[in-house]
C-alpha cells in the first residue's frame, strides 16, 4: 500500500494556507518487520517537517520585522544571506535577510540582520541538553554514537562538536552559580517550627577519589562526588526516591558548598527536614556540610 503524508500549515484563525506532500511511502504487511515506519523512514519524517516548520517560524518572525517599529514605515532590503542552525533534527540553513534602518531616528548602524535576535546562538537549547546529558553519563564517543543512532543528526556531528557545546553549557552553569558562604542556615532556631511540613528525609553521599592527571602522568587530583535522595515529595500520591548527582575537583573549585546547597534547594530542602550526611568522615568531605542544615543531621 501506499502512504501519503502532508503538511498542512494554518494560520493563526486556523485558514489552511498551504497543503505539501512531505513523503510518500510503499508500504508491505506481509512481515512482522514490514509493519509501521522504520528508523530511517522516521528519521526523514522528522527532518523534513522540522526544516519545513522552522522555515515557516522564520519567515514569520521576518515578516513581522519588515517595518519600522517607530513610524511603521516598509524596510528596504540590502541582501539575502542564509543561517546555519543545528537542532535535534538536523541542520538546517535557513533563509534570511539584511534590512535598511529607517531614516525616521538615528541609528548606530545603517543595516541589521533581524534573524539575529532570535538566533542567538546557532544551537538548538534542546540539542544543548541532549548532548551534555548523554555527555555526563557516558563518553563523548559513545554521545555521539547514541545521539546519530536515534535522531536525524548530521554525520557532520563529531566528539570535538559535542565536547564544546557541552563545555559551554558547563561554564554557563558554573556562571549562574551563585557566590560561596561559609553558612546558608537563615533565621532562627524558633521560626523553623513554622515553615511548612517537608518532604521526605533527604540522604546524601560523598565520597573523594583520586584521578590521574592526564598531562602530567605522575600527579594526580583529587575528585569530590556525591548523590542527594529524596526519600519521597508530599504532594505525590506515590512515595518514590528521587535523585540527583554533582560532582567537583576539590582543589579547583571555589564554590563546593554553594554547589551542594544548589542540588538541596533543587530538591526542596526546608530547614526543617531531615537529612542523613554518609561519608568516610574526611575533612575535604565533612566540611563540605557544614552550616547547611537547620535541624540536627545524622552523620554516618
Amino acid at each position: 500500500m501506499r502512504v501519503k503524508l502532508q503538511f498542512v500549515m494554518c494560520s493563526d484563525d486556523g485558514q489552511e494556507e498551504t497543503v505539501t506532500d512531505v513523503v510518500t511511502l510503499k508500504k508491505d504487511h506481509r512481515r512482522i518487520e514490514h509493519l509501521g515506519l522504520t528508523l530511517a523512514e522516521a528519521k526523514q519524517l522528522l527532518k523534513t517537517i522540522q526544516h519545513r516548520v522552522l522555515q515557516r517560524q522564520v519567515d514569520t518572525f521576518l515578516d513581522a520585522c519588515s517595518a519600522c517599529e517607530d513610524c511603521g514605515t516598509t524596510l528596504k532590503v540590502k541582501g539575502y544571506h542564509t543561517r546555519s542552525f543545528r537542532t535535534l533534527f538536523g541542520t538546517f540553513k535557513l533563509s534570511s535577510l539584511r534590512l535598511y534602518h529607517c531614516g525616521c531616528k538615528r541609528r548606530k548602524t545603517t543595516s541589521f540582520h533581524p534573524l539575529s535576535s532570535l538566533l542567538t546562538e546557532s544551537v538548538a537549547p534542546e540539542l544543548l541538553f541532549m548532548e551534555t546529558k548523554w555527555a555526563s553519563l557516558v563518553s563523548y564517543g559513545l554521545t555521539v554514537d547514541a545521539l546519530t543512532d536515534f535522531l536525524p543528526l548530521d554525520v557532520t556531528l563529531d566528539v570535538k562538536t559535542v565536547r564544546h557545546d557541552t563545555l559551554k553549557v558547563a561554564e554557563r552553569c558554573e556562571a549562574e552559580l551563585g557566590e560561596e558562604q561559609g553558612s546558608f542556615i537563615d533565621g532562627c532556631p524558633r521560626d523553623w517550627g513554622t515553615l511548612p511540613m517537608p518532604d521526605g528525609p533527604i540522604t546524601v553521599g560523598i565520597d573523594g577519589g583520586y584521578v590521574r592527571d592526564w598531562e602530567a602522568k605522575k600527579h594526580h587530583f583529587e575528585v569530590i562526588v556525591g548523590k542527594s535522595t529524596l526519600a519521597f515529595r508530599r504532594d505525590e500520591e506515590e512515595d518514590t526516591p528521587s535523585s540527583k548527582r554533582f560532582g567537583f575537583v576539590q582543589t579547583v573549585d571555589t564554590k563546593p558548598k554553594r554547589r551542594l546547597y544548589e542540588v538541596l534547594q533543587s530538591q526542596g530542602f526546608q530547614l526543617n527536614q531531615q537529612i542523613t550526611f554518609l561519608s568516610d568522615g574526611e575533612d575535604t568531605v565533612r566540611d563540605l556540610q557544614l552550616y547547611l542544615r537547620g535541624c540536627p543531621e545524622t552523620n554516618v
